[in-house]
């Protein structure tokens, strides 16, 4: 996980690009806003307006439809922001209608920009009471009674945690998760006992949350409390891929339910070889994109293109 937030904090501090004006957007745009099926089109945004929203998303005067009558709140993985991670989604579910918001949940806090842009590096306890009170907040300015929540990496997991010891699973209808880990990562590979230690307690000097996303972790065990990493009344669906380099075996996060749990269990290369998806690349291609949209709206089903998609950039 280190490695992935490196990358980000380097791509949003010197990736030279050309800069487009954003701003904030409704939620039903009069003019499509334009769709980008890639993990780093949420990088120039940053770069244009640091610390903004992406158009579209974080609009609350936005007033949920009966087609889509949940707000849809985006948690990134770890390294990512509001803007970064969310590139190839915003637009997406803005487009069809749907109250879209995201945060930046876990930067190392008064860090100027661009680590300030660098979330889920602190623990993820207090990460959890971020997203628990961004998603109070959605509640009262949407009247909406739930949320549908769609997270990638740490995105994924830490939430669980929101689910089960903050109250959340009351505030949650549907939850997509992009790399799911609920084993944890590096469940089953050995180690020396001190890196063992180190992976599953310690705080690491750049990512405090990364150890915590390590099979047996305590975090780990928060989150499997009860003998499950779900929670009944709440719709999980769970999406890897294969070439997963960070959540380590990808199978982590295909996890089946129990009597009384919803799950749905997909892996992007079933029926679809010409997908090489890896941990950043299943957050920014459009075939997975479309199973998001059939995972939130299953009653009305989009038809999940087969193409081929690039590791890294989706």
């Amino acid at each position: 996980m280190n490695r992935y937030a490196v990358l980000v904090a380097v791509l949003v501090a010197t990736c030279a690009v050309a800069m487009v004006g954003v701003g904030a957007a409704s939620a039903a745009p009069e003019r499509p806003l334009p769709e980008t099926y890639s993990f780093f089109a949420g990088i120039p945004p940053e770069l244009a307006h640091p610390g903004g929203s992406l158009p579209g998303s974080n609009d609350f005067d936005c007033r949920p439809t009966p087609q889509h009558p949940r707000p849809v709140v985006l948690v990134h993985g770890t390294g990512g922001s509001q803007q970064t991670n969310w590139g190839a989604y915003v637009a997406l579910l803005a487009n069809r209608g749907y109250c879209v918001y995201a945060l930046t949940y876990g930067a190392i806090p008064g860090s100027p920009w661009p680590v300030s842009a660098i979330g889920g590096m602190t623990r993820m306890e207090p990460s959890a009471a971020q997203l628990s009170r961004f998603v109070d907040r959605v509640l009262a300015a949407t009247g909406a009674q739930t949320v549908d929540l769609v997270g990638h990496s740490q995105g994924t997991y830490m939430p669980a945690y929101y689910l089960k010891r903050l109250g959340g699973a009351s505030k949650v209808t549907r939850y997509v998760s992009l790399a799911p880990l609920w084993r944890g990562s590096f469940d089953g590979i050995p180690f020396t006992e001190i890196t063992r230690q180190l992976l599953q307690g310690a705080d690491l000097p750049i990512c405090a949350a990364c150890g915590q996303m390590a099979a047996g972790s305590p975090m780990n065990r928060a989150i499997w409390s009860g003998g499950s990493p779900y929670v009944a009344g709440v719709d999980y669906t769970n999406i890897s891929t294969r070439y997963d380099e960070f959540v380590v075996p990808y199978t982590s996060g295909q996890v089946p339910g129990r009597s009384g749990e919803s799950v749905r269990n997909i892996v992007v290369q079933d029926g679809c070889e010409q997908d090489h998806s890896d941990h950043l690349a299943i957050a920014g291609s459009r075939r997975t994109a479309y199973m998001v949209l059939n995972a939130l709206d299953p009653a009305h089903p989009v038809r999940v293109p087969c193409e081929y998609v690039p590791p890294f950039t989706g």
